[in-house]
């Protein structure tokens, strides 16, 4: 199967308002301060990425190898996955696309938009990526059956987005608030919410879990090196062990891990 977009697809993603491929070009990984993280080992990030792929390779069923990441930003998840599966990376800006190529140059990547996938064949994966991408797009429950449409039976769904729900954020302030301050988090919704969108796509969530309360400052009148250490570095040690076991209610983002359990109405059998 050809997982890979026709000539007429990529010219229409090419296409998209030049003012939207900016807006996910250099200067947003910049502004969110993934420029400087890019090669910081042993940061968050660093450990979150090792993280995630530790996840991947604990959940990916055990036939087929084939990996989409959706939003495969600078290519560091892609750059671990790539000895263990067959990888494919999309993303709209170019200059994603072009950093992918550096750290995961034997992965395939293509500048395509991650809400366009109607270029992938049904079941061309058996397993499709999306951190921190869903909350960027129109129209995630039609994002979801798309998912499920790629992916063969049984394949793995993993997913990171913000949860809007978790128990501090009644605390935070407009410049502080990591999810309200990002105004391309167009689609942003409670854990019931992408569960039920799931559920109704096909999916049998196996794990819904938290991130840890990492988004210091919470409260002004104790010092954030304290708050880090009271609330951070849970987060860090969830990370570090590659457990699951932080509840939603003390996640800034959410994390899903879903199987697909059923081919929707309309689809062919693979």
């Amino acid at each position: 199967m050809s997982t890979n977009p026709s000539s007429n697809e990529v010219a229409r993603v090419n296409g998209v308002d030049q003012a939207v491929l900016d807006e996910y070009g250099q200067q947003y990984f910049e502004r969110y301060n993934y420029a400087d993280r890019e090669l910081g080992r042993f940061s968050m990030y660093w450990f979150a990425r090792r993280f995630y792929a530790a996840l991947i390779r604990r959940y990916a069923p055990a036939k087929g190898t084939r990996l989409l990441e959706m939003g495969c930003g600078l290519g560091h998840l892609l750059g671990l996955l790539q000895d263990d599966f067959e990888c494919t990376g999309i993303d709209i800006a170019e200059y994603s696309i072009a950093q992918t190529r550096r750290n995961a140059p034997r992965a395939s990547a293509m500048a395509m938009s991650a809400d366009a996938l109607d270029s992938f064949e049904d079941g061309a994966f058996s397993v499709v990526v999306a951190l921190h991408l869903v909350e960027h797009l129109p129209d995630p429950a039609y994002t979801l059956r798309e998912v499920n449409r790629i992916l063969q039976p049984g394949g793995l769904w993993l997913f990171a987005t913000p949860n809007p729900d978790y128990g501090l954020r009644r605390f935070k302030d407009r410049e502080t608030d990591a999810i309200g301050k990002d105004p391309t988090h167009i689609n942003v919704h409670p854990p019931a919410q992408w569960a039920a969108w799931a559920e109704a796509s096909g999916f049998k969530m196996l794990r819904h879990f938290g991130d840890g309360l990492w988004d210091v400052p919470y409260f002004p009148v104790i010092p954030k090196s304290l708050q880090f250490a009271v609330l951070g570095v849970p987060a860090l040690f969830q990370v570090m062990t590659r457990t699951t076991w932080t509840p939603l209610a003390f996640g800034v983002n959410q994390i899903g891990i879903a199987r697909k359990e059923n081919t929707l109405r309309g689809q062919r059998a693979v």
